[in-house]
C-alpha cells in the first residue's frame, strides 16, 4: 500500500528487468560525472581523519513476508556525524570552490584539503562567502564544510523547514535566512542575493547556466555508491531503488553503477513522494520539468519541485522506471526499520526506496513488472537518520537514541 505510480522512461538504455543488456556505449552522463573526478573526490574523503565506510546491513526489516531473499540497506545515518549522505556533497563542493579561490588569489597555488583544514590560506578563505538553499541536510553539509575550511556561510530556508533542522545548521556558525514559499522559492532567492552580493552558490540542483558546482556535489555522492560496490564484493545487486528530490544523489549513484558493472549493471528505479514528483513529471513530459504547489510531504529532503538538469541527463537514460510513494508508506517504513533486528534509525527521506519495494510486494502485477522475484538482490540507500529528532519521535513513537539502544 502507498505505491501510486510506475512510469518507464522511453529513453532508458535497458529493456525491462530480467533481460538487461548493455549496448556498449559510455554510461549516461559520462560528460557530467567522469571517472577520474569521481576517484579524486573519493581520495579526498578517504584522507579525512573522520572518514569510515558506512555499513551495509544484510537485512532491512524483521518480517519474512516480502519474498525477497536478500535486501541490502546502506545506512548513511552516521556519515561524518551529520546524519545523512549529504555530508559527501556540499562540503566537498565548498572545498573545491575554496581551492579555486586560493589558486586565483595566489596565481596558481594548488591547495590541498589539509591546507584548508590547517588554515594555511585563512586570509583568503575568510573573504569567501558560500550560500545555498536547503530542506536541511544539504545546508548542514555546506555549513559544516564552511566552518571546517574557514569561510563564511549563509543558508536559505523555506517556510516549512523545521526549527530542529535550522538549529542543526546554525550550530556550524552559518547565518540563517528564512524565505516564504517552498524549496524552489528559496533556491531562487539564494541565487538572486548571491549574485547581488558576490557570494558563491553551492547548490545540489542545476539549472541553465549553473552546472559546475552541482556536478562537484554529485561527485561527492559517488563515494557512497563506490563503498557499497566494494562492500558487496562479488554479490551484484539486480535492482537498486533510489529516492530522489531534484535527482542529484540518484543520478550520481546510477552513473557509478553503470561505470562499475557495465553489461551486468542492475536495474535502477527512482522513487519520489507523490506530492513532490518532479522527476516523474519529467519522464512523462520527456524533458527536465517542474511542478507547482506547496510540495507538502513529510519526506522533507525530497520536497523538491524542479528537476536538476544535469541529474536528468543521467536519469533519463540510466533509470529503468520512476515511482511515487505516500507519506503514510514512508512513516510505516520508518517504524518497520526501528523494529528491525538490529534496529535501524531511518529518517523520513531515507525510506522511499524501501516503501516502493514493500509496496510492490503487495501488488503482484507491479512486483512482476519491476522484475522482482525470489532470486532478486535489492540495494537500498538509507540516506538519513533522525536529522530532526522531534519529527522522528512524532512519527516513530520513540526517540532515535531509544531505538538505537533497543
Amino acid at each position: 500500500p502507498g505505491l501510486l505510480a510506475l512510469s518507464r522512461s522511453p529513453h532508458a538504455a535497458t529493456p525491462p528487468p530480467h533481460s538487461v543488456t548493455y549496448d556498449g556505449h559510455a554510461p549516461p552522463g559520462a560528460a557530467v560525472l567522469d571517472g577520474g573526478r569521481a576517484q579524486a573526490s573519493q581520495s579526498e574523503f578517504e584522507a579525512l581523519q573522520d572518514y569510515w565506510h558506512t555499513p551495509v546491513p544484510r537485512r532491512a526489516w524483521r518480517g519474512r513476508e516480502s519474498g525477497l531473499p536478500r535486501l541490502w540497506y546502506k545506512d548513511e545515518s552516521e556519515r561524518f556525524g551529520l546524519g545523512s549522505f549529504k555530508a559527501l556533497g556540499g562540503a566537498y563542493a565548498v572545498s573545491r570552490q575554496l581551492k579555486l579561490a586560493i589558486r586565483d588569489a595566489t596565481g596558481g597555488t594548488e591547495a590541498s584539503t589539509g591546507d584548508l583544514l590547517a588554515g594555511t590560506y585563512a586570509e583568503i578563505t575568510r573573504g569567501v562567502t558560500v550560500a545555498c538553499a536547503t530542506d536541511g541536510n544539504h545546508g548542514r553539509s555546506v555549513a559544516w564544510g564552511a566552518e571546517a575550511f574557514g569561510c563564511r556561510c549563509v543558508i536559505f530556508l523555506h517556510a516549512t523547514v523545521s526549527q530542529g533542522r535550522e538549529d542543526a545548521i546554525a550550530r556550524f556558525g552559518a547565518e540563517i535566512r528564512r524565505v516564504p514559499g517552498n524549496y524552489d522559492d528559496s533556491v531562487r532567492e539564494a541565487a538572486r542575493l548571491a549574485a547581488a552580493e558576490g557570494w558563491i552558490v553551492v547548490s545540489d540542483t542545476s539549472y541553465e547556466g549553473y552546472r559546475e558546482i552541482p556536478r562537484d556535489v554529485m561527485q561527492g555522492y559517488t563515494l557512497m555508491a563506490a563503498e557499497a560496490i566494494e562492500q558487496l564484493g562479488g554479490a551484484r545487486p539486480t535492482h537498486v531503488f533510489l529516492q530522489a528530490g531534484v535527482g542529484g544523489m540518484a543520478a550520481a549513484v546510477c552513473a557509478q553503477l553503470w561505470r562499475h558493472y557495465g553489461p551486468e549493471r542492475p536495474a535502477v528505479f527512482i522513487v519520489e513522494p507523490d506530492q513532490a514528483a518532479c522527476l516523474l513529471e519529467s519522464v512523462e513530459r520527456g524533458e527536465a520539468s517542474a511542478i507547482e504547489g506547496d510540495l507538502d510531504t513529510i519526506m522533507a529532503g525530497l520536497a523538491c519541485g524542479e528537476t536538476s538538469i544535469i541529474a536528468w541527463e543521467i536519469l533519463d537514460e540510466g533509470a529503468e522506471g520512476f515511482l511515487t510513494v505516500t507519506d503514510a508508506a514512508a512513516g510505516e517504513c520508518m517504524r518497520l526499520l526501528a523494529g528491525n533486528e538490529p534496529p535501524i534509525v531511518a529518517g523520513e527521506s531515507a525510506v522511499a526506496g524501501l516503501a516502493a519495494v514493500l509496496g510492490a510486494v503487495w501488488r503482484p502485477e507491479l512486483f512482476k513488472a519491476l522484475g522482482l522475484d525470489a532470486d532478486s538482490r535489492v540495494l537500498l540507500f538509507g540516506t538519513e537518520g533522525d536529522t530532526d529528532p522531534e519529527v522522528y519521535r512524532a512519527i516513530v513513537g520513540r526517540a532515535g537514541d531509544e531505538v538505537r539502544r533497543s
